[in-house]
């Protein structure tokens, strides 16, 4: 028997990528926790804290398309790189504030038990929205970049290969790691956390910055004036048209909904249901989910080679919206703990076959677009189930009660959520996710040949002008 071959390494600048999306999703996972406990420490009103949330989500849904068109007209390592930069001074700015304002704050179980909320409240409520918010507008240019970047730094057989490893430790880092981590470093102050963070961005962008190679655009003109209706319409016709993705498209916009109506309230579900009012011990019980996606990052490959693509994204639909049901109907932390580990598995699984197929079979020249597009819908219902959400549990609190209240978000996120798979049945198959690898291929050998017999032509063309004897 042949030894196994061993497979292609993924080189340098997947390494240095592979690194900065690492330490800078330790940031994100320190913040997740700083953040929304920080909003638990200013307001228990659930819609209040919601529409720091929002102001997050919204970038994704107002501005998705034109940064699609900026990705699509620059250098993707610059533009990740300095919007890196950006954040970190949004986020040095804003810890330098709370800094000055950590000490008089109450806890959150002081505010449950009747503590007043603090004079500030008012003003740091407005500026951790307003830090949100730009950050957010950062975000939506630096992610959809990032995400165009791989399809430029590994081959394409290496994608699912590179982007699980990606995946999986950007999610250990995000919820694993960063919030149990945060929440014991918020015990030594609010602010550190912010501070941290800006830090880690900083490290993260200097090694973005030292990607080598060119990352512009293929097949486009990356100067002159941006006409920016026809290249966003070109990005947005060409995603509507292909029914694969508009399909995959629309089924993460309302996942992604349901997921948000639940997830915007997990802080007070953990303080108030399952009765944990310190900061690291709601980091531990979020670290399920990363657990859960570092497993599926390990077993995703062979799971979708036995199950095949289509029966992978079926069955992880379904997967998703039990987990909700159960953390809606348990008061343990261990059975909430279990069930996001059993989550994170099925998110990593849906993420990793869809965000492959993506870069496999969109256009190089329209993948910024087609990817902003693509998140336009997938991530743009976020902002609307963040305030959902928190609207949801303040609407129903009189009728049912403050625990079933919180209760509700997750229950309702999980039935949907299974009933989402009777939409997707009959659109979401192997063969047709093979039929489009297939079409995208041949379409693209038809493009590198049309290219080459045009660079052949313009050859031949200026041989026989040299040739041409002097008319004069």
């Amino acid at each position: 028997m042949s030894p196994r071959q061993r497979p292609a390494p993924l080189g340098a600048n997947y390494w240095r990528l592979f690194t900065a999306s690492t330490m800078t999703n330790l940031g994100d996972g320190l913040m997740s926790v700083a953040v929304v406990w920080l909003a638990s420490a200013l307001t228990r009103d659930p819609t209040l804290i919601a529409l720091v949330g929002l102001a997050s989500r919204v970038p994704w849904l107002v501005f998705s398309l034109p940064a699609g068109v900026i990705t699509d007209r620059f250098d993707r390592r610059v533009l990740v790189a300095s919007m890196d930069a950006v954040r970190v001074v949004i986020i040095a700015g804003f810890a330098v504030i709370v800094l000055l304002h950590q000490q008089s704050l109450p806890t959150p179980e002081e505010l449950v038990a009747g503590a007043p909320a603090p004079d500030q409240s008012g003003f740091l409520l407005a500026m951790l929205a307003l830090a949100a918010l730009l950050l957010g507008f950062a975000e939506v240019v630096r992610d959809n970049s990032a995400q165009t970047l791989m399809a430029s730094i590994v081959d394409k057989s290496q994608l699912e290969r590179a982007n699980g490893r990606l995946w999986g430790a950007e999610t250990a880092m995000n919820n694993f790691v960063g919030p149990p981590l945060g929440g014991v470093i918020i015990a030594v102050g609010l602010a550190l956390p912010f501070f941290l963070n800006a830090g880690l961005l900083a490290v993260g962008a200097a090694l973005i910055f030292g990607l080598t190679g060119s990352f512009l655009p293929k097949g486009t003109r990356s100067a002159g004036k941006i006409r920016w209706r026809e290249e966003m319409g070109e990005g947005f016709g060409w995603l509507w048209r292909h029914r694969l993705l508009r399909t995959l498209a629309l089924m993460l916009g309302a996942m992604n909904l349901l997921s948000a109506v639940a997830f915007i309230v997990m802080v007070l579900f953990v303080q108030e249901v399952l009765g944990l009012y310190e900061g690291w011990q709601f980091g531990v019980v979020i670290t399920g989910a990363a657990v859960g996606a570092v497993l599926g990052s390990m077993v995703v490959e062979r799971i979708t080679q036995r199950l095949s693509a289509g029966t992978s994204l079926l069955v992880a639909i379904v997967g998703m919206g039990l987990t909700n049901i159960a953390i809606g109907l348990t008061s343990w932390a261990v059975v909430v703990w279990c069930s996001l580990l059993v989550g994170g598995v099925f998110i990593v699984m849906w993420n990793v076959i869809t965000v492959s197929l993506r870069q496999r079979i969109i256009p190089d020249h329209l993948l910024g677009r087609v990817n902003s597009v693509y998140r336009f819908f997938g991530w743009g219902t976020i902002s609307l189930g963040t305030l959902f959400g928190g609207v949801l549990v303040s609407v129903v609190e009189p009728f049912l009660g403050r625990e079933w209240a919180l209760r509700t978000p997750f229950l309702l996120a999980g039935v949907v959520g299974v009933l989402l798979v009777l939409v997707a049945l009959p659109r979401l198959s192997t063969a047709k996710i093979e039929a489009a690898q297939a079409a995208a291929e041949a379409e693209q050998a038809q493009a590198e040949q049309a290219a080459a017999e045009t660079e052949l032509g313009a050859a031949e063309g200026q041989h026989a002008e040299l040739e041409t004897p002097d008319s004069r």
